[in-house]
C-alpha cells in the first residue's frame, strides 16, 4: 500500500514560499507500517525525493499545518485505554480468567476466542456477563431475582479480577511496544498521564504498577471500573478525567484500540489515536485521528509525543 501526504490548501498561510515549492501530494510507495512521527512527516514534506527503501505497509496522512521538526504544542494530557493498549490482555488474559472463574463456580460456561471477540463490543466485564446470560439463559445454580443476580455477577467479576491480577503480577502478559517510551516522554515534558478503562480498578492498577513500575505509577491517574455510571462508548470516563485533571478536553490526546473506545474519546471532544489490537484489527476506525498497529519502540517506532501534539493542529487519517 502506498503512502500519500496530502497538504491542505491553507497549510502555509504564513509560509508562502514553502507552499510554492512543495507538491500538494507526495506518494511514498511500500512504506513500512506507518512509521510516521512528526519528524518523519516533516522530513517527507520537505523531501524532493519520492523514493524509499521501506516496504510492505502504508498509511494515508492528511496535514493541515506547515511541516516542522518539532510539534509547536504538546497535549495537556495523554489518556490511555488499558486492555489492548497498554497490554494485549483480552484473549489470553481476561478471557482465560473469565473461563477459570466459570469453571470454579461449575457454571458450565466457556467463552471461546470468537465468542469473546463479540462480547467485547459490550463495555465492562459485569455488563458483558449479564448480557451473555440474559441472551443464552442463566446457569441453573444462578439466583432467580434481579437483585440477587447483580450480587452474583459482582462476585464472579471479583474472582475473575483476582485471577487476572495473578497473571499480571507474574508478568505473563508484557507491555505493548512503545508504551513505556511514550509514557516517559509525556511525564518528562510535564504532560499529565492517565489510564481510562472500563476494567476493574484493581486490575488496571495492577497493570500500571507491575508493568510500568511504581515510579511511573505514582504519577499516573487511574479512572476505571464503576467510577462513572455509563461506560464506553459513553464519553463519561474521558470527561471525568479531563475535569479532575483540570484540562480542556480539546487539549487531550487519547490512545485507544477499539471502536467503542474511539467513540467515547471523540464524543468527549478529544483527539484519538488507535493502536489496533488482536481483537480489534478489523474494526472501522475511519473517525480516528490516526491509526497504527502499535506505538512502537525505535527503530520500529510508529509515533511519539511530538506526533501526539501535532494532532492538535492537524489530522492524520489512515
Amino acid at each position: 500500500m502506498a503512502l500519500r501526504v496530502v497538504s491542505s490548501p491553507t497549510i502555509f498561510s504564513s509560509q508562502r514560499k514553502a507552499a510554492s515549492v512543495l507538491p500538494s501530494t507526495v506518494t511514498l510507495p511500500n512504506t513500512n507500517s506507518a512509521l510516521l512521527s512528526s519528524k518523519s512527516v516533516a522530513t517527507l514534506l520537505n523531501s524532493k525525493s519520492k523514493k524509499t527503501s521501506r516496504r510492505n505497509i502504508g498509511v494515508v496522512v492528511t496535514c493541515s499545518v506547515s511541516p516542522s521538526s518539532e510539534a509547536s504544542v504538546l497535549p495537556k494530557a495523554l489518556l490511555f485505554d488499558c486492555d489492548g493498549v497498554l497490554v494485549d490482555t483480552e484473549k489470553d488474559g481476561h478471557r482465560i480468567s473469565f473461563n477459570d472463574t466459570f469453571a470454579e463456580k461449575e457454571l458450565g460456561v466457556t467463552w471461546d476466542v470468537d465468542l469473546y471477540g463479540e462480547l467485547l463490543k459490550i463495555g465492562g466485564g459485569k455488563e458483558r456477563m449479564t448480557a451473555y446470560f440474559n441472551k443464552v439463559g442463566w446457569p441453573e445454580n444462578a439466583p432467580k431475582t434481579e437483585e440477587e443476580r447483580k450480587r452474583f455477577i459482582a462476585g464472579l467479576h471479583k474472582r475473575k479480577t483476582e485471577l487476572f491480577m495473578a497473571l499480571i503480577e507474574k508478568k505473563l502478559l508484557p507491555l505493548r511496544p512503545g508504551v513505556a517510551k511514550l509514557v516517559d516522554q509525556a511525564l518528562g515534558n510535564g504532560v499529565k498521564v492517565a489510564v481510562c478503562s472500563t476494567s476493574n480498578e484493581k486490575a488496571v492498577s495492577a497493570i500500571v504498577s507491575c508493568l510500568l513500575g511504581p515510579e511511573r505509577a505514582e504519577k499516573i491517574q487511574i479512572y476505571a471500573g464503576d467510577v462513572v455510571p455509563r461506560k464506553k462508548p459513553d464519553p463519561a470516563i474521558y470527561l471525568l478525567a479531563a475535569d479532575t485533571l483540570g484540562v480542556d478536553p480539546s487539549s487531550c490526546v487519547v490512545v485507544e484500540d477499539s471502536g467503542i473506545g474511539l467513540a467515547a474519546a471523540k464524543a468527549a471532544g478529544m483527539k484519538c489515536i488507535v493502536t489496533k489490537s488482536g481483537y480489534t484489527a478489523g474494526e472501522n476506525f475511519s473517525n480516528a485521528d490516526a491509526v497504527f498497529d502499535c506505538i512502537g519502540d525505535p527503530p520500529e517506532e510508529r509515533f511519539d509525543l511530538a506526533f501526539c501534539g501535532s494532532l492538535l493542529e492537524k489530522q492524520y487519517v489512515s
